[in-house]
């Protein structure tokens, strides 16, 4: 007998073969398992405690994957997928873990009886293509320009969550917000950059109805000096400066000596000229409110106190980039490079109010704002966390919309109807890929059945009625009212989703299911690499700082 050959050393852990296969669509399940109750409108919703203590309450699938912190390989990249989901498209995040979940669930069988993995996904991308297809098919371009449509649509999308119960309100703000920022590219192409231009600025405190989006922009800056300059300006002239309006400071440590008296009053007198040119340079294009991101100092705000001038400092880029989209103006960086068109002329009017305890400083009535704040009221912190997710999902899909105005219907009709082709189609397939073909489109009703659980109706009557009524591909907007559990035509509950979301969903869960299937060996344990001949470190070594600069940083 041989001895038996060591490869691996004796600190690493190796899995291999199906023992990973299960393993992995194991986790992957118990993850889907996690947010599978967070689908439709009748969700529930959960509470996460982290380590400090605080509390998260929400139902948005990324949301409730992103505070939790797994130890399994296979779940976490389960999570990056609810992730991408978010980022991409902003909704279906629930979704595409389910359906990802299922995706697995179905294959298990198949490698029960010893598929081949590579078989199973080339199945399950046959079906995502064709899936994609029939989505082409039964999609239904819409008016951007429609509100009630639009309205419908967003509805749709936050009928599942929390704020549901506060009907169209966040609906109407997401849809405004979306419409105001969107800027043509041409060629019919609509542009929405909702994390540059759309601010959402949470007050505690008034109730929700109280939230509304401005007609411009907000931010929490009171004037330098309260008392003597304008806290209420009709129709301002906006004047944003990138620099300081102080004395310049030498770059580095600087020392004068001075021998006689004299000089040192020359030297003030020279610091108090500077300032009162960049001030007299300012005053000339007769501002009412100048705006800087960077210091401003006791006598500049004299100078401009004198001419009446209300002045705010130290503002945030983001907010200054803001308030130039907004009004019109252009942000200046040296004072002695102004021009009358970089003046901001677009507020009808700036004023200071206090909500709460707080000062905030709204430039509103923009003529044509091509940025605004959405200001959300609400009585705590953690339901006006919560109202901002769904408005952040509620936006995108109202951006989605404008990107490719085509629609889709909600309720699991769609997931029902692709099944339903891909059953009918997967009797022409020959070969072997022809069963897992099949189960792909049985996984698709996960989304349907999963509504229907959510309701509490009889799931497997809701199921086989909906099988009848799609079986031969027709009536393709039949399917569940999340509320009631009642079969119904989509089309009359205006529940919609957007095109884009339904094909991100699809494509983004079939492929990260193909991606854990092949996945058939895990080595862990494995160390950094020390260098040959370099015991383990006989004592630890204290870094100074010095080291902690030349140490690699690793990426992540």
């Amino acid at each position: 007998m041989h001895a038996p050959v060591l490869v691996l050393k004796d600190s690493l852990k190796r899995e291999s073969g199906s023992k990973v296969q299960h393993a992995n669509i194991q986790a992957s399940k118990a993850v889907a398992d996690i947010i599978r109750t967070t689908l439709g409108p009748r969700s529930m919703l959960k509470m996460l405690l982290d380590a400090t203590g605080g509390i998260v309450v929400t139902n948005d699938g990324n949301a409730i994957l992103r505070e939790l912190d797994l130890a399994h390989p296979a779940a976490k990249s389960m999570i990056e997928l609810s992730r991408t989901q978010d980022e991409e498209v902003g909704d279906g995040t629930t979704s595409v873990i389910v359906l990802a979940g299922e995706m697995l669930h179905v294959a298990e069988a198949f490698l029960g009886k010893s598929y081949h993995p590579t078989v199973i996904c080339r199945a399950y991308n046959k079906a995502l293509e064709d899936a994609i297809a029939v989505l082409d098919k039964i999609a239904m371009p819409i008016d951007v320009k429609d509100r009630a449509t639009m309205l419908g649509l967003v509805k749709s999308c936050i009928g599942t969550k929390f704020t549901s119960q506060f009907g169209d309100l966040i609906a109407d703000l997401a849809i405004d917000a979306t419409t105001t920022v969107g800027v043509d590219l041409g060629q019919g192409l609509r542009e929405v950059d909702i994390k540059k231009y759309i601010k959402v600025e949470k007050i505690p405190g008034g109730q929700l109805e109280d939230s509304r989006v401005l007609k411009g922009v907000m931010f929490n800056k009171d004037v330098v000096a309260p008392g003597k300059m304008r806290r209420k300006i009709v129709n301002p002239r906006i004047i944003l400066l990138d620099c300081p309006l102080e004395y310049k400071k030498g770059e580095n440590q600087t020392n004068a000596e001075l021998v006689r008296e004299e000089d040192w009053e020359v030297l003030l007198r020279m610091e108090e000229e500077y300032i009162k040119n960049l001030c007299d340079q300012i005053v000339m294009f007769k501002p009412d409110l100048v705006i800087t991101e960077k210091g401003l100092s006791d006598l500049a705000c004299h100078y401009l106190c004198k001419h009446g001038v209300s002045a705010i400092r130290r503002l945030r880029k983001t907010d200054n980039n803001r308030i130039a989209k907004a009004c019109g103006a252009v942000i200046v960086n040296r004072p002695d490079e102004l021009q009358e068109s970089d003046v901001g002329t677009g507020a009808g009017l700036f004023e200071v109010k206090k909500i709460g305890d707080e000062f905030f400083a709204f430039i509103v009535d923009c003529k044509e704002p091509k940025a605004c704040t959405v200001l959300l009221r609400g009585a705590s912190k953690d339901l006006l966390n919560e109202v901002e997710r769904n408005l952040q999902d509620a936006m995108s899909v109202a951006r989605n919309i404008i990107k490719n105005p085509k629609l889709l219907p909600g309720g699991g009709a769609t997931e029902l109807t692709v099944s339903a082709a891909l059953k009918q189609k997967s009797s022409s397939i020959e070969g072997i890929e022809k069963w897992p073909y099949e189960a792909a489109a049985i996984a698709f009703e996960a989304i349907p059945r999963t509504l229907a659980q959510n309701c509490g109706v009889n799931v497997i009557r809701t199921m086989t009625a909906l099988q009848g009524k799609h079986a031969n591909g027709e009536n393709a907007w039949i399917g569940i009212d999340g509320n009631t559990g009642v079969i119904t035509d989509m089309k009359e509950c205006k529940i919609w989703d957007a095109y884009n979301v339904k094909a991100q969903t699809f494509k983004t869960a079939i492929e990260a299911a193909s991606m854990l299937l092949r996945i058939d060996d895990i080595v862990s344990g494995i160390k950094k690499k020390q260098a040959p001949g370099a015991g383990a470190p006989s004592k630890p070594t204290v870094e100074t700082e010095a080291d902690a600069d030349s140490e690699q940083i690793l990426p992540d």
